[in-house]
């Protein structure tokens, strides 16, 4: 029996009990740097797997270690594990038990992998050498992101440059396909506030009145110019805007507006010059029309950066194990994932998991309230990231 055939049969003996893993943790999510039980329940699952050198990283996060035989070659697998503030629609039996709180993203679906995947090489540990890295971390969802935080951790810090690995869930994506990208794969993620001051009156009589909703819009249209009329056309770049809030009525202008948007990009030089460039504009249209105008910007993470060798061999590794129709070309993504941090200091490789059955239903998108996924997709994720890590250390 070949590797491959070894490595997947083993998934598919241990996949009910990893489904099973992955209905415990939909049912029972915690939000960003809460994952307390979580953390406690995966930690269980490390040990009763025969995984005794787990390390805690960033309060709840793990970072445990695979050993084969002696031999310098090292990877790190890297899953995450928050969960989001949705209150799940689904009518399932796993269906969330937090209120408000539910596995929107797949989190789940990526730890039950990940642990599928360390049984699957704690099996193989003697046809292997070198050790592999599996690191369960929290707090994705939210700034300043548990990469951030994990990076800053001794245990991480002593491991040196070492190559990861991390796959998520695509609900657009048929289950039983993977996606690979190489070299700028998602985006990086900024988050602006900004209030609009002007001066508030009688609807009636705009002439008494500095009306900040009318700065406020002129200020919406013009920023688009960051990216229709500034940016390279060969830099990918997004500037939205999904809160507005004008608090007037029928017959009243309001003293102040305010805004929050997101601005993404694949370039840090642009990024810089780009939110330099906003924070002028912003200024100096509400000042040019008798307002005033404040922005402020929370900086988030990174673009991501698939490096283009790691990408490609393990792509081909893709290739052996799942058969070249079922590997595709993924396109760029302007969401924005933490992972981005370890790409920015490491080779890194992030690709997607077709988790989606549009014939059973199976469709809803990320970050939704009916988001779910076909189960089968656990069984490949686990068995395709362990044939990944396998096949980079023989």
């Amino acid at each position: 029996m070949s590797h491959i055939e070894k490595i997947k049969a083993l998934a598919n003996k241990y996949a009910a009990e990893y489904i099973a893993v992955r209905r415990h943790l939909h049912q029972h999510p915690e939000l960003s740097f809460q994952e307390y039980n979580t953390s406690t329940y995966i930690k269980k699952c490390l040990t009763a797997i025969g995984v005794d050198d787990i390390v805690p990283v960033a309060a709840t996060g793990l970072l445990a270690t695979v050993n084969g035989r002696k031999g310098p070659n090292r990877i790190l697998l890297r899953t995450d594990m928050d969960a989001l503030p949705i209150e799940e629609a689904n009518q399932v039996g796993y269906k969330s038990r937090n209120k408000g709180v539910m596995h929107a993203c797949g989190h789940d679906v990526h730890m039950a992998s990940l642990l599928l995947c360390t049984k699957i090489l704690t099996s193989l540990k003697d046809s292997f050498s070198g050790s592999i890295k599996v690191l369960f971390q929290p707090g994705e969802e939210l700034m300043p992101g548990g990469a951030s935080l994990v990076m800053k951790e001794k245990a991480y810090r002593d491991l040196g440059t070492i190559l990861h690995i991390g796959q998520h869930v695509r609900p657009d994506f048929p289950v039983g396909t993977v996606g690979f990208c190489q070299n700028k794969f998602m985006a990086s993620m900024d988050e602006l506030f900004l209030t609009v001051k002007g001066k508030g009156g009688h609807a009636a009589m705009p002439e008494a009145a500095v009306d900040p909703v009318l700065i406020a819009s002129h200020i919406i249209v013009a920023a688009q110019q960051l990216v229709s009329r500034m940016a390279s056309p060969k830099i990918p770049s997004v500037l939205s805007f999904g809160k507005v809030v004008a608090d007037g009525a029928i017959n009243i202008l309001p003293d102040e507006v305010y805004i929050e948007g997101t601005f993404r990009t694949m370039d840090e030089a642009w990024r810089k010059d780009a939110l330099k460039k906003l924070e002028r504009l912003v200024v100096n249209m509400a000042t040019s029309m008798g307002g005033t105008s404040e922005l402020t910007i929370k900086h988030g993470y990174p673009h991501l950066v698939n490096e283009p060798d790691s990408t490609e061999r393990l792509r081909t590794d893709a290739v052996a194990y799942l058969g070249s129709t079922n590997v595709v070309n993924a396109d760029q993504w302007m969401a924005a994932e933490d992972f981005a941090y370890y790409s920015q200091k490491h080779p890194a490789c992030f690709y997607l998991l077709g988790v989606g059955n549009p014939g059973n239903g199976i469709n809803a998108g990320l970050h939704t309230s009916n988001f779910d996924i076909d189960e089968s997709a656990i069984e490949i994720g686990g068995g395709l990231m362990a044939w990944l890590a396998y096949d980079n250390l023989v």
